[in-house]
């Protein structure tokens, strides 16, 4: 295993870190697959990654990732909890109820977590976020306090990446990134605004669709060739941890497919969408083309019925948004070219045709 800098926090991370979302139990919706580990389990598991280097663990609280927050405290306490580090996280947006959630995570920990994200932070939270009061002056607050060493933002969003690199009270960040979703990474390893914050990369997988068509060390891999801090894998079994961590992330014959070669790939099984999510494309009626463009995607790469849910709410209203726009300024800042509208009444009908 080999370390990196988590930006100016001054500490090192291992270069592959452990996402405990499959040790859980409990009825989460955010499992990719279910594991349902009990606590020895787990904590085998986790003992399994800790001795092949990994020191970062990355966890959410309590209900949002079932008992995980429990179980990392349990494993930090056997394992000794100065020789790990520990990642949490919650999805509460105002400074009060970030700051008990917090509170609360100390205290399913049994320790203080070095690492607090705000969790999945959108564009209709992002003022409360950021503004006075909101989740970031809670963690800067407990951070103060010792409470927590460092404060984060988690986001699926490039814009509020920005904003939080271009933020004092932000340490570390959190983003998504993969060989098909490589667009968002693209931009951050050319924005300088992004040096000096620690950055964890999530989604190398892509929900655990990508490990059935491409090796999990090319997966992996070519999420370390951009200027991340820490690949973030959620890991459910012994050999999930071998094949994620039991690899020389420096051999320099590793091959990192294109775009256009993961794209040839695709094609074997469906017609993909050539977007890499770069999020350029704006549309003036709101429509997240991207996120549309991914879960048609992720419809036909295996997530049907979770994609095909979220594809149904509002695509009938943003096909007809594109069929009456006249200026078409997503086509203009498309990098790729594609014809956005032909698209978008493809996956509208794909809705239709596959109605739940």
């Amino acid at each position: 295993m080999y370390y990196r800098k988590l930006g100016n926090t001054g500490l090192e991370v291992s270069e592959i870190s452990f996402g405990t979302i499959p040790i859980l139990q409990g009825n989460i919706p955010v499992l990719p697959a279910y594991f349902n580990l009990d606590e020895s389990e787990a904590l085998a598991v986790m003992t399994h990654a800790f001795q092949m280097g990994c020191n970062l663990f990355d966890t959410a609280i309590v209900p949002e990732y079932g008992d995980a927050e429990i179980k990392l405290g349990k494993f930090a306490a056997c394992v000794g909890r100065e020789r790990i580090i520990i990642s949490d996280k919650a999805r509460f947006f105002g400074g009060g109820e970030m700051y008990r959630a917090v509170e609360t995570s100390c205290e399913n920990l049994g320790t203080v977590p070095d690492l607090y994200f705000v969790h999945q932070v959108d564009a209709s939270h992002e003022e409360e976020v950021f503004g006075r009061g909101g989740a970031l002056d809670a963690l800067a607050e407990l951070k103060a306090e010792g409470k927590i060493r460092f404060a984060g933002v988690a986001t699926h969003y490039y814009d509020i990446l920005l904003r939080g690199a271009q933020d004092e009270r932000v340490d570390v960040l959190q983003g998504s990134g993969n060989l098909l979703e490589r667009g968002m990474l693209d931009r951050i390893r050319q924005e300088t605004r992004f040096r000096g914050k620690g950055f964890l990369v999530n989604k190398v997988y892509a929900a655990g669709l990508l490990p059935a068509r491409f090796p999990v060390r090319t997966l992996i891999g070519f999420a370390l060739e951009y200027p991340v801090s820490s690949v973030l894998v959620g890991l459910g079994t012994k050999e999930q941890v071998e094949a994620a961590m039991g690899w020389d992330t420096r051999n320099p014959k590793r091959a990192v497919p294109s775009f256009e070669e993961v794209l040839s790939v695709l094609e074997k099984e469906y017609a993909p969408i050539p977007c890499d999510r770069c999020q350029r494309c704006v549309c003036p009626y709101g429509t997240e083309i991207h996120t549309l463009f991914r879960q048609y995607q992720y419809f036909y790469l295996g997530k049907d019925y979770w994609a095909l849910k979220k594809l149904g709410l509002g695509i009938s209203e943003s096909a007809r948004h594109c069929q009456e726009c006249v200026a078409m300024p997503c086509m203009d800042t498309c990098p790729q070219k594609i014809r956005i509208a032909q698209e978008i009444q493809k996956i509208e009908k794909l809705t239709r045709e596959y109605a739940v």
